[in-house]
């Protein structure tokens, strides 16, 4: 035994310690080589949008790696205790074979993940919908894509039933909000009144950095049942629309309570029997 452990003993602890050092090694030069690769690539777009590009990136090679260096120190300690791998290595194939054929959706959703990498499709950070289900990415791999959705649910997505992906936080997002006032309203007035306190906000510094277009008014968008809608469109940081435009209806409902301005609600007349008109 001791002489057993002599031989291959030190020679697993070695193998397993380089491979230990390799993983290592990995994990921390993988982010750095990502993101000199992708602010190079990318030095045209905006820093958050290259952050999140790194981040999808590196986690994908990380994991990958790590699974890898994983595979080769089992293999070369099997091979050191006397295993002949060869055998193994092509039984493995076989088998391969085999469950290939029986796991056709889990190829189609490594090579539809592996497109979704390549084409900047989406990553983590942003705020996607697939299907019917939308919500933030919180992981991006080759099988499968995680989304939280505002509830707080997470939803595990194969990579191979996306189809149609629509990103809400690529490169900026955007306000586009629509405000009803009454048939009554002057309309000339209550443009201006909407475009002061668009750049109001836009001008103030906690929300300057969020704002990339101011919100302006873009047109008289429909006569509906009980008011004009008014359209209005701005350019904002990925993520800041709906704080934006939370803003913007609360600014714009006390701005129009001092101008006398009417957003108009539903109303409804209750008669009490006895007291119907006409009696």
């Amino acid at each position: 035994m001791i002489d057993w452990f002599e031989l291959h003993g030190i020679r697993i602890i070695v193998i397993v310690a380089i491979g230990m050092a390799g993983y290592l090694m990995f994990q921390y030069f993988i982010p750095r080589f990502v993101r000199r690769t992708v602010s190079t690539r990318m030095k045209d777009k905006p820093g958050a949008e290259i952050q999140k590009r790194t981040h999808t990136l590196s986690a994908v090679l990380r994991k990958t790696a790590g699974i890898l260096i994983g595979i080769i120190i089992v293999f070369t300690i099997l091979a050191e205790i006397g295993i002949n791998i060869g055998p193994a290595l092509a039984g493995l194939g076989v088998v391969g074979i085999a469950v290939g054929f029986g796991a056709q959706s889990l190829v189609k959703d490594v090579i539809n993940g592996l497109f979704i990498l390549m084409d900047n499709q989406f990553g983590i950070g942003d705020v996607v919908k697939v299907g019917d289900i939308k919500g933030l990415v919180e992981e991006v791999n080759l099988r499968r894509t995680i989304l939280r959705d505002i509830d707080g649910a997470v939803h595990y997505i194969p990579n191979g039933e996306i189809i149609i992906a629509s990103n809400y936080t690529k490169e900026y997002s955007r306000v586009n909000l629509n405000i009803t006032v009454s048939y009554e309203s002057d309309l000339d007035r209550v443009i201006t009144v909407i475009n002061r306190v668009c750049s109001t906000l836009s001008d103030e510094k906690a929300w300057q950095d969020k704002i990339i277009k101011t919100p302006q008014v873009l047109r008289v968008d429909n006569f509906g049942d009980s008011g004009i809608e008014i359209k209005i469109l701005g350019d904002t940081a990925p993520l800041a629309q709906w704080e934006i435009m939370g803003e913007l209806r609360k600014r714009l409902k006390k701005e129009f309570d001092k101008q006398s301005i009417e957003i108009p609600y539903p109303h409804m007349k209750v008669y009490i029997a006895g007291d119907l008109p006409g009696k």
